[in-house]
């Protein structure tokens, strides 16, 4: 299979012609999505789905596509991304055990999140009944008013109208999501509490400190469409922000685990700069779900329509739809009273610098302008929020003395250093 994956499509094309067995090779998904992908490097793509990736690339329509039999054909490689494809997701998403599950709640005022529940996961089943969004958003009204706007599906642009057709003609392991970013203008909408509005942001959630940056903030909200199958692998939101995702269509299974905790299945680098794990959903549930539910800081539900869920910073979670739908979701900094979220804010904007996502190019220094606005705004927050991490620049220099067994002025000294970058251990599982 590696050697295929080097042909260009002409090649696979011409090589699946030889044999029933090569063709079954040269025709599989995984060997055309990312020539699909190659080919359409601009990302835009207008024509319209076949039913696969290999007759879409071509330009073959159904009728036209050869019909081989391959019963006869037997590879494990074959084999996985069938079984991944057609895999029974309710069987992970029920029977879950009493202690992992989710904290469902009506509703919570600031006050009470801010008290106790910044730095926990939980649903919320009574908060966006009002929003018009959840009262008129459906795949088939957006197919209707919007099929011919094109939004950001993965690694591609495509009118929604041919995204809907791929999501009702899809067996690939791992659908493409649609998580477009730049929804609310393509679409004309206003998120806000003005008349006219389609959705806002809840108030339980209280101030988001980011707000403070105006137009200069990074990337912060998304409208998501994806069919049965589709979602995300395990990782931490960016930034060291917390979220809040609220399904207006379908419904979704989560699985979550607190910052400190090692993901099985899940490697991440020593900086938590790049996370290695299972190449599909799918792949992670059959192989290690079993094992993740036991640890006992597993936390996991479903999210229906009409609920909202809260995703902590820092914490590591994956999602993937049960069924097609639709949600929207947000990403935050709280002004908690602890300062936790804050802290950690300003130290992944300040200590991995290299890792800081979805900032316009213009903006070349995220933490000097976090700071700025914050120092001008919640001048004493800031200054309690720089203490802390301080302290617990402290508290990481004094664990690396215990462990390497030096005293002070040993470490401190001496030909050899070992630099920590700032990182932040609790983001190391």
């Amino acid at each position: 299979m590696l050697f295929l994956e080097y042909l260009d499509q002409h090649s696979l094309r011409r090589l699946g012609y030889t044999c029933r067995f090569l063709y079954a090779f040269c025709s599989s998904a995984e060997l055309w999505k990312p020539l699909f992908l190659a080919h359409h490097t601009t990302g835009r793509f207008g024509g319209k789905w076949q039913g696969s990736w290999r007759a879409t690339l071509l330009g073959l329509a159904v009728d036209q596509e050869s019909k081989i039999d391959c019963s006869n054909v037997f590879s494990d490689v074959l084999h996985r991304p069938f079984v991944c494809s057609h895999l029974d997701l309710s069987r992970f998403a029920t029977k879950i055990p009493r202690g992992n599950q989710i904290t469902k709640l009506g509703n919570l005022s600031y006050d009470e999140f801010a008290a106790s529940w910044t730095e926990r996961p939980f649903v919320l089943t009574k908060c966006i009944q009002d929003w018009p969004a959840f009262q008129t958003w459906t795949i088939d009204a957006i197919l209707k008013q919007y099929g011919d706007v094109e939004f950001r599906a993965e690694a591609v642009d495509w009118p929604f109208s041919t995204y809907h057709d791929y999501m009702r003609n899809t067996t690939d392991e791992s659908p493409l999501y649609l998580f477009d970013k730049k929804f609310a203008e393509k679409m004309h909408i206003k998120v806000s509490r003005e008349e006219g509005a389609a959705y806002w942001k809840p108030e339980c959630f209280g101030p988001d400190l980011f707000e403070l940056l105006g137009d200069e903030r990074p990337a912060h909200r998304w409208l998501i469409i994806g069919p049965e199958r589709s979602g995300s692998t395990f990782h931490k939101d960016p930034n060291a922000t917390s979220a809040w995702n609220a399904v207006l269509q379908g419904s979704k299974y989560w699985i979550m685990f607190p910052p400190s905790v090692s993901v099985p299945g899940v490697f991440v680098s020593r900086d938590a700069s790049e996370v290695t794990s299972p190449i599909s959903i799918a792949e992670w549930l059959e192989t290690f779900h079993s094992e993740a539910r036991q640890l006992p800081e597993c936390i996991e539900g479903v999210c229906h329509a009409g609920e909202i869920l809260h995703v902590p910073s820092g914490w590591w979670h994956l999602v993937v739809n049960l069924e097609s739908g639709i949600a929207l979701t947000q990403n935050f900094v709280p002004k908690s009273p602890s300062l936790h979220h804050l802290s950690e804010a300003l130290s992944f904007l300040r200590d991995k610098a290299d890792q800081v996502t979805g900032f316009e190019r213009d903006v070349t220094d995220p933490y000097g302008l976090f700071v700025e606005r914050l120092q001008a705004t919640y001048p004493e927050a800031l200054e309690e929020a720089l203490r802390i991490l301080d302290s617990k620049a402290v508290h990481k220099k004094r664990k690396w003395e215990e462990a390497v067994g030096a005293g002070p002025a040993e470490a401190e000294g001496g030909g050899f250093s070992f630099g920590f970058g700032g990182d932040d251990d609790d983001e190391i599982p």
